[in-house]
């Protein structure tokens, strides 16, 4: 009897993947792939159960001869290890980053000889409310809270960008690349204090007030579904940062980020141009104590940001914080540089590794911009963040424009460097 494979990456099972096993049917014997979670999370929503909760529902599903694991997005070995006569898919994979797999999938089938079938997409009203349902989950605080934990343990290195407003959150949410046959997208979300305070035209000197900042989280999180971590600066009055820590727990936020810096606060990468005094080590664990002491979940991290090097005070200092800052409570390290080199903070990476295996490493290459994930991922490091890109390629292009207006007193010169409204308008879900 002829093998037909598809591959199922859902949590839920609607009439749609009922049309796809009944049209398998027809051509042999019916085999379901179900992908694995660290795949999933490369280009699709992740995943609101758990793997064999997934495995179970296509094993509930009459009509099928076997149910096994796919491990990878593209179907290589799993050609390989079944052979299959078959391959069936919807055809709503013809466009955009799924496209990566069609064609691999056709590729493979040709060099076997088997066939790809495509089946027209199911498109219902119950399909969509379905769908909503699962995202609308993805967006509630228990389930959003603990995905970057969840993260850290699939991903090699999580990836991480920063998002200011409704709109770069969906584009965040949204952007899926194919490259040399792999798909990939962005894991979280990093809300920047110095690209929130400049979106609202203020300075990055802790200005712009907690509830204002908050606003901003809520209007990101109202449109997407990934896991936030917060740029929380200084995390100002011990007293203060509590309140803080609870707000943000409470918001479905996945980690906060506080440096061990004292007074008005100086944006790091001018180091030592400008007057920045470190915090104690005695201090500063008093506040990570603090913050762990009344957060009510395991899923809030609270992750500390090491100013030694910024500060040139050395990597024993560097070392010694993060030792103690551990030892307090932290969840997480963050080490950070203004050299475009990145010798410093990897040497540190190795350091820090050698003694501790498993508490997680955060780095942001903004000045060091030539290194690799992969390469940071050799060195420990569990997440990059790019932490000001958007905000910084958008001024240069709305001032180019601005200009372009200004000069020839019309828009049609501006034009072609305009993304056509439609395109923007179809990034925003409508109800």
């Amino acid at each position: 009897m002829k093998k037909v494979y598809t591959c199922f990456c859902t949590d839920v099972i609607h009439e749609g993947h009922l049309n796809i096993i009944r049209e398998a049917q027809k051509y042999g014997e019916v085999i379901v792939g179900v992908l694995c979670d660290e795949a999933l999370v490369h280009f699709n929503k992740f995943p609101t159960i758990d793997f064999n909760e997934r495995l179970n529902l296509v094993k509930n599903i009459p009509g099928i001869a076997q149910v096994i694991v796919q491990n990878e997005v593209m179907y290589d070995n799993i050609v390989k290890q079944i052979a299959p006569d078959y391959i069936i898919h919807g055809d709503n994979w013809k466009t955009g980053a799924m496209k990566a797999i069609r064609d691999n999938c056709i590729k493979l089938m040709k060099e076997t000889g088997g066939e790809v079938i495509e089946v027209p997409y199911t498109c219902s009203d119950n399909i969509n409310h379905i769908t909503a349902q699962i995202r609308e989950k993805l967006m509630m605080p228990e389930y959003r809270r603990k995905q970057l934990k969840e993260l850290i343990k699939l991903r090699d290195i999580v990836k991480t960008i920063e998002v200011h407003s409704g709109l770069t959150g969906l584009i965040a949410e949204k952007t899926i690349v194919e490259n040399d046959g792999k798909i990939d997208q962005f894991d979280a979300m990093w809300i920047s204090s110095l690209c929130d305070s400049t979106a609202k035209g203020k300075p990055d000197i802790e200005l712009v007030d907690m509830t204002s900042r908050f606003r901003t989280i809520s209007d990101v999180m109202e449109v997407t579904t990934k896991p936030v971590i917060f740029d929380g600066d200084t995390g100002g009055l011990i007293e203060h940062f509590v309140y803080t820590v609870r707000s943000l727990e409470r918001m479905g936020v996945s980690a906060v980020i506080i440096e061990d810096k004292t007074g008005l606060k100086k944006n790091s990468l001018f180091g030592t141009e400008v007057n920045q005094s470190q915090d104690s080590i005695e201090h500063f664990c008093e506040k990570i104590k603090a913050g762990k002491k009344v957060q009510l979940t395991s899923d809030f991290m609270i992750i500390a940001r090491i100013e030694s090097l910024i500060l040139e005070m050395g990597m024993a200092d560097a070392l010694t914080r993060a030792r103690a800052y551990v030892k307090a409570g932290a969840d997480g390290i963050m080490i950070h540089s203004r050299k475009k080199d990145p010798a410093e903070i990897l040497e540190f990476c190795d350091l820090f590794r050698k003694e501790n295996k498993t508490t997680p490493i955060v780095v942001v290459p903004t000045s060091f911009n030539e290194i690799t994930e992969a390469e940071l991922a050799e060195h420990g490091i569990n997440i990059v963040i790019y932490a000001n890109q958007l905000t910084r390629a958008a001024f240069p292009a709305m001032e180019s424009v601005a200009k372009d207006i200004l000069k020839y007193h019309r828009a049609k010169e501006a034009d072609e460097r305009l993304m056509p409204i439609k395109d923007i308008i179809s990034l925003i879900d409508e109800l």
